[in-house]
């Protein structure tokens, strides 16, 4: 069994000042014991505005977000999932939303890169947003082996495209980590039966790390950050403000529950990213 742990932040517009307070939460998590961390969506950058970030963007395999990712994880000598990084991509008027995964060596492993991208107009309070202005989305689903188990990684607005988490129990996932800044509207409406229902249909972990708070541009975010068992309990959650949750993950008890509840193996359907029927 491995301690596992998710960070959740209100993060800001001033990269050195996340930086500090997501190395403060990592220490205290390593404290108590956690062998693998999950930083939240824009863990060292959320700015004013989306177009914010083109500021800040770096270049892949290098910048101040990345060396901190990878000397945090070697220092604790622990893996982290490494939140999002906004990277410069092919398109120059866009960015790649993008989530790193460092092993205990400070190692990077695995790169996700955003797929679904959050265009959304919420009515109950104005907000707008669209995300396909600024980030050009990504399109390879990402499963990695870790001492764990097999990690996949999806990004907030992924966790309304189960297609997403199929293809991933494809390639034998196990855990999936899930950094994210759900809106407080949002939030209050589908973030826990929909973080719930992915590891109960995929029979995984579920490790959801997310922005909790209000913030400099006027946005609150949700937070409740969870860790769940394929079962679909919650282990542990933070329903606001920063801190972390953790919780023991054990590699054996995803192979248990597919063996003696084997609804993985029943399915009759299949879907492409795109939805059609293969």
């Amino acid at each position: 069994m491995s301690q596992i742990a998710a960070i959740q932040m209100a993060s800001g517009p001033n990269v050195n000042s996340n930086l500090i307070e997501a190395g403060r939460l990592i220490a205290d998590a390593v404290k108590a014991g956690a062998k693998l961390i999950v930083l939240p969506e824009n863990f060292a950058f959320l700015g004013q505005s989306e177009a914010d970030k083109f500021a800040h963007a770096e270049n892949d395999g290098e910048g101040p977000m990345q060396d901190f990712l990878a000397k945090q994880a070697k220092k604790h000598a622990v893996w982290i999932v490494g939140g999002t990084v906004p990277m410069r991509g092919t398109d120059e008027k866009r960015v790649r939303q993008v989530c790193l995964l460092f092993n205990d060596q400070g190692q990077r492993v695995a790169r996700y890169d955003k797929i679904h991208l959050f265009d959304v107009r919420i009515d109950a309070t104005g907000e707008n947003y669209n995300e396909s202005e600024t980030i050009e989305p990504g399109d390879e689903v990402v499963v990695v082996d870790t001492p764990f188990g097999k990690l996949g990684i999806a990004i907030c607005y992924d966790l309304r495209f189960p297609e997403l988490f199929r293809r991933m129990l494809d390639e034998g996932v196990e855990i999936i980590a899930l950094p994210s800044a759900f809106t407080a509207i949002t939030g209050r409406a589908h973030w826990e039966p929909l973080v719930r229902a992915r590891a109960i249909e995929n029979l995984c972990y579920l490790i959801a790390a997310d922005q909790g708070g209000y913030h400099v541009s006027g946005r609150e975010t949700h937070g409740d950050s969870m860790i769940v068992d394929p079962w679909g309990q919650v282990l542990d959650r933070l329903p606001s403000g920063s801190g972390y949750i953790i919780a023991e993950v054990e590699r054996g008890h995803v192979s248990k529950v597919r063996k003696n509840f084997p609804a993985t193996t029943h399915r009759r359907i299949s879907c492409s990213l795109s939805g059609d029927a293969s």
